[in-house]
Parts: structure tokens; sequence; C-alpha cells
């Protein structure tokens, strides 16, 4: 189960969370380029391997879409895997690569709707080509989708998705025990998202409205500080910093919360019935504006446009009324059950038979030729292979005056490991260190193997243990 390293975690939560229903039944593994794989892998109990993105810059641009293959073909292999996911906005050429090495496998790709009219929706129809399986989570908020995914047809639409299990949600009073705050105070969760340069001032507006709410207690996933580590607080306003997840089991122990509109929130607060104010950050790609304001339209939750700092403020302010918390509360109880989750699961599932592998690969296989040779052979095509001609030529020039520094790019050691500690990990997989995550209790054969993927992508390297931190569990024992 393939996902990218978007602006947030919601690729890869929303791969957690089918994984998570396909665990009793399958054997699924989250192979991803997010930083938080390892702690969420662990968290559910499911296998993961960690992979560096295209842009971490551990190696030349143009050998990692190879690396990429390389890997993946290598895990089908020691896994006998029947089945590849992809959840991102671009399937990268690796992964289409790797189905043409294996192309016994099935390649799903989990598209998410809700797109912005942005340039990526260009390539769509041929990119839904390359795959056997389109499928798109669905979207409480569908029917304000207005862009390119929209009136595509080759995807087959499923119920929204989500980590939110009302059997596995804690209790308020466990929930405040394990976040260490008193049930017997209002509780709010302030949870904006990441990277926006004016991100401070908008969690400071949402602090100001909070104020006015009697002995509020705040939690949030990060300190509330500036870029030059002053509190974002008010005087005599303090914030709980808890790291949990999947964050959707402690939900019953809050009173409402302040969050960015992204998909994972909003398909985990509303069925939870949450009292939330969503306030859209519209980076990447996932229209967050169309669907917080649709769940406002539709007396889901409130809104706040992000560019305002005094509705900001306003509307934060009004959480603390609990006739506005009950009404909210009530219509989030009308939403139907989110069984997305457990619904893809089933059909990844049934696309792991042999029998029903066999038999779709050979009708997708000339489907799939058909379409290429289509698209190759099309009046434009030839105008195309001149411009692609030119501008290649154009850019080869460019990059012969203006060279990349390979210089930046580090020459240290591959450190490898089968660890799932994301502790002690936490630094390897976030800094510019080589590092390499192999599946825990590979085969012998794949460990070879992902040494020599290694070397190739890197070039002549040292791989090497270290001896200072014997307490890394399994940490570097293929590296002799």
């Amino acid at each position: 189960m393939v996902t990218s390293n978007g602006v947030g975690a919601g690729h890869l939560i929303r791969a957690s969370a089918i994984a998570r229903e396909l665990h009793p039944h399958a054997r699924p593994i989250i192979f991803s380029m997010a930083y938080s794989v390892l702690e969420v892998a662990s968290a559910l109990n499911l296998e993961c391997e960690y992979v560096p993105g295209r842009d971490k810059g551990l190696m030349i641009k143009k050998k990692w879409d190879r690396y990429l293959r390389d890997r993946l073909v290598a895990l089908i292999d020691e896994t006998d895997a029947k089945v590849v996911t992809f959840d991102g906005v671009v399937p990268y050429s690796g992964i289409v690569a790797a189905k043409f090495a294996r192309p016994h496998i099935n390649l799903v790709w989990i598209r998410r709707g809700m797109w912005q009219r942005k340039p990526q929706g260009v390539l769509l129809g041929l990119q839904s080509k390359l795959m056997d399986y389109v499928i798109e989570p669905g979207d409480v908020a569908r029917s304000a989708d207005r862009g390119p995914t929209k009136l595509r047809a080759e995807a087959l639409l499923m119920n929204p998705v989500s980590l939110y299990d009302r059997g596995r949600a804690y209790s308020r009073h466990k929930a405040c025990e394990i976040m260490g705050v008193s049930p017997e105070k209002p509780v709010v969760l302030v949870q904006m998202g990441i990277g926006s340069t004016d991100l401070n001032q908008r969690i400071s507006a949402v602090f100001k409205g909070l104020a006015s709410w009697p002995d509020v207690q705040i939690v949030m996933a990060r300190e509330p500080r500036g870029e030059n580590g002053e509190s974002l607080l008010p005087e005599n306003m303090t914030a709980t910093v808890i790291r949990y997840f999947p964050l959707a089991d402690l939900l019953h122990g809050f009173d409402a919360a302040v969050c960015a509109a992204g998909y994972n929130s909003v398909h985990e607060n509303i069925p939870a019935g949450l009292p939330t104010l969503f306030i859209p950050n519209n980076r990447g790609t996932d229209d967050q504006r169309a669907r917080a304001q649709w769940c406002a339209d539709n007396g889901l939750a409130l809104y706040a446009d992000n560019d305002s700092l005094e509705e900001i403020e306003h509307q934060s302010s009004k959480l603390a009324f609990p006739l506005l918390r009950h009404q909210l509360i009530t219509q989030c109880r009308q939403v139907p059950s989110l069984s997305g989750a457990f619904d893809i699961a089933e059909l990844v599932r049934f696309m792991t038979h042999d029998s029903y592998s066999a038999l779709v690969n050979k009708r997708v296989h000339f489907q799939r030729f058909i379409a290429v040779a289509a698209y190759a052979r099309g009046p434009q095509f030839y105008a195309r292979r001149i411009v692609n001609t030119g501008l290649r030529a154009l850019a080869i020039t460019f990059r012969t005056l203006f060279p990349h520094n390979d210089a930046e790019i580090p020459k240290e050691e591959a450190v490898f490991s089968d660890s799932r500690n994301f502790k002690l990990l936490d630094k390897y997989i976030r800094g510019s260190v080589r590092f390499e995550h192999i599946l825990n209790g590979a085969s012998p054969t794949y460990v070879a193997q992902r040494k020599a993927i290694a070397r190739n992508a890197y070039g002549e390297l040292e791989i090497t243990p270290i001896t200072h931190r014997i307490e890394i569990e399994t940490f570097l024992r293929y590296a002799s």
C-alpha cells in the first residue's frame, strides 16, 4: 500500500484505515514516503517500510524513479504480493514501471476527489489508463466537488474512508486520562495543519476566540510557539501537547475542535459528533474551502475564511455556546456510517485471489496496450515529439550551463534498519542520512537485493553498523 508524502498525512492515514480493515484477512504492508509512517504503522500493528521521497535529496533525481521501481519489485517478490495500491495525487513513474516488471499484480490508484482546479488534472486520462483500477474514496461534501475528477467515469466511487470507529473510540473519561486533562472542564482540540506562513496568526486568533470560554483546556499536537519561540497563548491560558495516534480514538474526550478541513479531519470529526470549526488550508490539490463551506451550509460544522483573522476569532468564540454545540452534534448524527475503509478493503481482498487476478490481468493487459497505442498514434503524436525534442535540447543546454550542485547530495554511508521503533529512527528519517528501512523479518535474499538497490542508487558506499547505539533493537543487524 504505497503512499506519497503530501502536505499532511492524509494519504498515509487513509491507506492505514484501509489496511486496518484488511489486516485480519490479508497481509497489508504500508510503503510510504511520509515521515510518520513508522509511528502510524506501529500504533495500528501494521507492517511497513519507509522510502525516502524524490525531494529528499539523497540521490540524483533522475535515479529516484528507478530506485522506487526496484524497491517495489523487490518487495513484491519478497512478499508474493498480489495487489499494489497507490494513494497519491500523481502516480510515480517508478510505480507504473513496477507493474510492467511484475504484470501479474493488480495496480490500484486510490484517488481522492475534491481537487482544486490546478494543472495536475490535465493528465488524468492517461494516468488512469496506466492503472488497472481507480477507486475514489467518497467525500461527505462530494456534491460541492467542482474539480477535474468530478465527472471522470473510470473511477469506482466508494463510501468515505475514516479512521474513526465508535467501537474503538475511548470514553470521555478514558480519553481525558490519556491526554492528561480534566474531564470536568471543557476540552478543545486545535489542529490547523502545518507549513503555512501565516499559520501562527490564525492560531492566535483562535486562542482569542476561545478565551471567552471559562476554564477551557486546549489540546494540540505541537507547542503553540511562534518563529522566535514566543508563546502564542493569551495570558491565563495553557495548552496540553500530546502525540497520540490514532487521534480518532480520543475524539470523545473533546467538547469542540478547531481544525483544517482536510479529508481525514472532516471524516473523523463529523461521525464522532464533535462540534468543529473548519478553517480551510488550500495548499496542495485538496479543495478544503469547498469541503468546509459545504459542511457549514449543511449544519455539520462552523466555517471561517482562512484569510480573515476577525472571522476566525468570531467563529471560534461561538464554540463556547452549549446550544450551538448541541445543534451541530444532532446534525452530525444524521450522517450515515462511513464504511469506505471496509468496502475498499473487501474489494482489494477480492483482487488477491489468484484465479481472479489471472483472469482480469489478461483482459487488462490487452486494454492497456490498446489504450497506450491509441494515445501514441494519435494525430498529435508527432507534433508532441517534435516539441518535446526541442524542449529536451533546451533543457540539456540549460543544465550544461547551470549544472545541478551534486555536492549537496550527502556522501555518508547508508544506514539500514528493520526496526519499527519510530522514536529511535525518527532522526534518521527526518535527517539527511541515507536511511534504508527494511521489512521486519525479511529474508537474506531480500536484504542482499536491498543493499544492491542502494548501491545502484547512491553509487559506491559503505554499509557499516553503528556500534555506540546497541540499544536500537535490531538496528543494522544486516550491515555486516
